[in-house]
């Protein structure tokens, strides 16, 4: 269950205490874990994928696809669940996603994902959380 806005932390200090240091560093920093190495990235269950910043819902399970990246990779989302912003960060121009609720970051949108969306979401495992069906 996701956390209303008035419940989230707000200051950093809160953050900090609230999230792991990895955890904190990737959705508070915009990191990056290294590909291959996250929990979800050959995870395959019915459910979904929550913030791990808020609980809020982001992505369904069977929106998810393997894409060869080394992160977890979904092609569709609820818009209303994330927002996007242009990054240039590291002398590339990409777009990064984040959590509509919190606004933790979650890792980035690619327009090669297959169809129907033709977008691939290219996420970081410890941003997620998982909540299976049943």
């Amino acid at each position: 269950m996701s956390q209303e806005r008035d419940d989230l932390p707000t200051t950093e200090v809160e953050w900090r205490e609230r999230l792991s240091e990895e955890e904190y560093r990737i959705l508070r920093e915009a990191g990056t874990e290294p590909p291959f190495s996250g929990e979800y990235v050959d995870h395959e269950a019915d459910g979904r994928y929550t913030c791990a910043g808020c609980g809020t819902t982001l992505f369904e399970a069977d929106t998810k696809f393997e894409s060869g990246c080394g992160w977890p990779s979904f092609y569709d989302v609820d818009d209303d669940r994330v927002e996007t912003r242009p990054d240039t960060s590291h002398g590339m121009r990409r777009t990064e996603v984040l959590c509509a609720n919190c606004g933790g970051h979650l890792g980035h949108v690619f327009e090669d994902g297959p169809d129907p969306t033709g977008l691939r979401y290219c996420i970081n495992s410890v941003a997620l959380e998982f909540e299976e069906d049943g």
